[in-house]
């Protein structure tokens, strides 16, 4: 666990089950799905299925969530882009508008790198998002990472294409920041 003031990341918790399912998989097109990679599809699941597969929430080292004055708000997330487990991808989302724009997701990013170098011995984190979202490739500047690549117009939402973002710190240069 943790935490900056009164935001914490920390492991998810079988109790934190039934609010996770509420912001992520109660709706059909919730607020947040706008901003995370809106261009893949989204379905609700029903929450006794969401259930069944609670072993692969509770306690995983991947996915954790973000609270705010104790109040389930987000979750990071890791996810490994090759088989070799050496390219890390990692992600942030906040699940309700009220959220956005506080600073809340440098601040609870910031704990997930440190986390993450602390506790593998990884040289780079990366994270990808596209040219639509704008706040998070400046949560992801605040935070030194550079951009690493842009693939243009192979992003596809509500009419307009968009450019796939990679973005990347080295392990020594979050050290010297």
């Amino acid at each position: 666990m943790y935490t900056d003031e009164e935001l914490t990341i920390r492991p998810i918790q079988q109790n934190d089950l039934t609010t996770l399912w509420e912001l992520i998989y109660k709706e059909a097109n919730p607020e947040w799905k706008q901003w995370d990679a809106p261009y893949f599809p989204h379905s609700p699941i029903a929450y006794e299925a969401f259930m069944q597969k609670s072993e692969n929430w509770v306690n995983q080292d991947d996915r954790w969530v973000v609270t705010v004055n104790n109040m389930i708000c987000g979750t990071v997330s890791f996810y490994y882009e090759d088989a070799q487990k050496i390219w890390l991808e990692m992600g942030i989302i906040f699940y309700q508008g009220a959220h956005w724009g506080h600073g809340l997701g440098t601040r609870a990013l910031k704990l997930w790198m440190n986390h993450l170098f602390r506790t593998t011995d990884h040289v780079r984190l990366g994270l990808t998002t596209w040219s639509g979202n704008k706040r998070m490739i400046r949560v992801a500047e605040k935070l030194g990472m550079q951009m690493e690549g842009r693939i243009r117009n192979v992003r596809y939402f509500n009419g307009h294409y968009y450019d796939s973002i990679r973005m990347g710190i080295l392990r020594e240069e979050w050290n010297n920041n």
